[in-house]
């Protein structure tokens, strides 16, 4: 039984139980999906590598399914090898490229009860399969992902990724009010019966794949269970940093899009998969305009502070208090009216977290400023406005990004309280 959380109350969505029904069909209980693209090198023995481990490991029936996506090297011949030297691996091959429309074929295909899929670099220790696809095989839950992010993962890996992967994470979690903590992870399961109903609304066919099953998934009120892994970057990975990151925030605006205008019928899906209404989520543009409203009383505010101070503190000194002040009353109006969130719990923990917001957003105007004159010893008047007026929308930006997807993001905040 899934249980999920709708007005308060929950209720049960049956999920029978994946093994059970793998049985009475002869069909593997788990279809392990490994999309590749020219992985001749990594392809042979990461293949053995998880047949081994299945065979020994897994209390569960199992296929290891090679999604070629038009691979122009050995991988097609080194694939087919491994198919007929090994039970129970298979081959499937694309014409395009995508690894969305690779496990959006192989899905929609496999008779399995249980599909996954990982990276062909097997990054992901294998001792974190049976944790991923158990509460799905038992029908507790109807996703799961491996996450990297949270607390009891191990992983190895450069700043570089780290850093884009947490940001592109706090992006999701600002504009789409994802409560998943790790969207790009690439070790990943879902139930084949609600495969079956979100695949069709999926429409990307690339990296973004991932982030938008997942997106669908909890907006329709399902129930995503996670895995902290323990993780080894591949150093020779060959993913496209900017073209992927550049795809990603379209699919994001796209989505947006969708929810606003009601393209993605998000309690259609929910019906269908037994839930009377999908979860709802707070409005981005509500909020947007009523974070620019607070930020507009703020600064009105602040010029009157600053010129009351002012003759008797100094410049400097009125200016501290007067910034300290409206930052304190910025947050207490920003977590009441723009967020929505009401009594004293957690009252110290956000004022406190929404100064270090306020002080990275003084860095972001600091730093511009100061680089300027770096760069320009004597710059212009209106260089120097110029400046500071990009850095203060930029810092606005991350504010707003900050105080959404860290401070008052949902997964941090209890319903109680809510207005």
């Amino acid at each position: 039984m899934t249980y999920t959380v709708l007005d308060g109350e929950p209720r049960c969505v049956s999920r029978p139980n994946a093994a059970t029904a793998a049985r009475g069909t002869g069909a593997p209980v788990l279809d392990i999906v490994i999309p590749v693209y020219n992985e001749r090198a990594a392809l042979a023995n990461s293949v053995r590598r998880l047949h081994r481990y299945l065979s020994e490991s897994m209390p569960f029936s199992a296929q290891i399914t090679i999604a070629d996506n038009a691979s122009v090297d050995d991988t097609p011949r080194i694939a087919t090898q491994l198919a007929d030297e090994l039970p129970g691996v298979r081959v499937v091959r694309l014409e395009e490229k995508g690894r969305g429309r690779a496990l959006h074929q192989v899905w929609t295909q496999s008779d399995a009860t249980v599909l996954v899929y990982m990276d062909v670099d097997l990054s992901t220790d294998l001792a974190a399969l049976a944790p991923l696809v158990a509460p799905l095989i038992s029908g507790h839950s109807d996703l799961a992902i491996g996450t990297r992010l949270a607390r009891g993962a191990r992983v190895v890996r450069g700043p570089k990724r780290e850093i884009i992967s947490r940001c592109y994470n706090l992006i999701l979690k600002s504009t789409l009010s994802a409560k998943f903590s790790d969207a790009q992870c690439g070790f990943k399961a879902i139930r084949a019966d609600v495969a079956a109903q979100l695949l069709p609304y999926v429409e990307d066919t690339g990296w973004f794949f991932d982030t938008e099953l997942l997106v669908l998934a909890e907006r329709s009120g399902l129930r995503i269970h996670e895995v902290p892994v323990d993780w080894v970057d591949d150093p020779d990975s060959r993913v496209d940093i900017v073209a992927t990151a550049a795809a990603d925030l379209r699919g994001i605006g796209r989505l947006l899009r969708g929810f606003a205008g009601g393209a993605i019928p998000v309690n259609t899906i929910a019906a269908q998969l037994g839930n009377t209404r999908a979860e709802p989520r707070s409005s981005l543009l509500r909020q947007v305009v009523r974070f620019a409203a607070v930020g507009v009383t703020s600064t009105a505010a602040y010029i009157l502070l600053f010129m009351v101070m002012q003759g008797w503190a100094g410049a400097q000194l009125a200016n501290l208090i007067a910034l300290l002040m409206t930052a304190i009353g910025n947050t207490a109006a920003n977590r009441r009216f723009t967020f929505g969130i009401g009594g004293r719990r957690r009252l110290a923990r956000h004022h406190v977290e929404g100064l270090v917001v306020f002080a990275v957003a003084l860095a972001i105007t600091s730093g511009a400023l100061g680089l300027l004159h770096v760069s320009a010893e004597s710059p212009h008047h209106l260089v120097e406005l110029a400046v500071l007026v990009a850095a203060n929308l930029l810092a606005t930006v991350v504010r707003f990004v900050l105080l959404r997807g860290w401070v008052f993001h949902p997964r941090r905040t209890t319903t109680e309280g809510r207005i």
